[in-house]
């Protein structure tokens, strides 16, 4: 086996954090338990990132490190939009977070850092092995009539939890799926409906299984964790995994599939060049828009950072 296809030291390093990590919480130490959240998923992102480099010989963080780091504030400012609609659904709730200001809002950026790169390394990982690389499907036909039907699927997915969040809230992890594919598609930006035109749902399965993956991590890593969320889900809460009803492990999976289609909107910025396009020429955007958009995605997260504090935390430590 050449050197370039040799498990990374780097990855090395992860896997080994990652397990005195885990030890250091069972033998009882606060300090680890309080911080376990991202003390877990930025080793085991770097992992999976190890292992992607050592079946490919290449790697998001080896070869493309910046469109890596450009996950990161979409990740915060994506999973917020979902912390806002909690505010209505109020399906989960944080527990012995941080008195300190700094504290807790670094942990919220840290942590939700974490989404869009779990998510993805995880889809590469999957991709890297060759998980369905031989799955076809009958292609659909290259119309756009669909466009319609997705759109105000996508607004009664919005609305109806806002409505009715006793009922609804499952329809959240589905909104921008239904809202942005279309647009996705006629941009000519990455579409799920247009593999499906010729005649393949890999990208799809890949997600729906990455999801699973990373729910399943979630909800394990969450369990043992002092600084961590509790579920108040309306009628499925009568059997547990961890801490989430069984049922609600069925919301990963689109989650995932929404998160991809959200980031392939915003390649739109970029002219298309997403974190699978890495080598794609672009014209980077204007300095002016580069910095209203960071300013606006600054502004979004720590108005979302409030609106936890005020309507999410349920319990503090000092």
């Amino acid at each position: 086996m050449s050197s370039s296809r040799r498990f990374p030291l780097y990855g090395w390093i992860a896997l080994y954090v990652l397990i005195v990590g885990q030890i250091l919480l069972f033998v009882g130490i606060e300090v680890i338990g309080y911080w376990f959240f991202p003390l877990a998923w930025w080793p085991y992102i770097v992992v999976v990132d190890g292992l992607v480099y050592r079946k490919k010989g290449r790697s998001l963080l080896t070869r493309h490190p910046r469109e890596f780091l450009l996950l990161l504030p979409w990740s915060v400012g994506f999973w917020l939009i979902f912390e806002l609609f909690n505010v209505v659904l109020n399906n989960w709730h944080y527990l012995m977070v941080p008195e300190n200001i700094f504290q807790r809002w670094t942990g919220y950026a840290v942590c939700y850092a974490t989404v869009l790169p779990g998510l993805f390394e995880t889809t590469e990982l999957l991709d890297a092995y060759g998980l369905f690389s031989k799955s076809r499907i009958k292609p659909i036909s290259v119309t756009t009539r669909w466009y319609l039907p997705f759109v105000a699927t996508g607004f009664i997915f919005f609305l109806l939890p806002l409505i009715w969040p006793q009922f609804f809230f499952p329809l959240v992890w589905g909104i921008f799926t239904f809202l942005l594919e279309p647009l996705n598609h006629r941009l000519g930006l990455r579409s799920l409906m247009r593999e499906w035109q010729q005649g393949t749902l890999r990208s799809f399965y890949l997600l729906l299984v990455a999801g699973a993956i990373c729910g399943l991590l979630w909800e394990f890593w969450n369990f043992w964790a002092l600084t961590k969320w509790a579920y108040t889900v309306p009628y499925v809460a009568w059997l547990k995994v961890f801490e989430m009803p069984i049922l609600g492990f069925l919301g990963f999976p689109p989650f995932a599939v929404t998160c991809y289609v959200m980031m392939s909107t915003v390649s739109l910025l970029r002219q298309g060049r997403s974190w699978q396009d890495p080598t794609k020429p672009y014209m980077p955007p204007r300095p002016g828009l580069t910095a209203l958009v960071g300013i606006a995605l600054v502004i979004f997260c720590l108005f979302g950072f409030h609106q936890i504090d005020v309507h999410t935390v349920m319990s503090w430590r000092p």
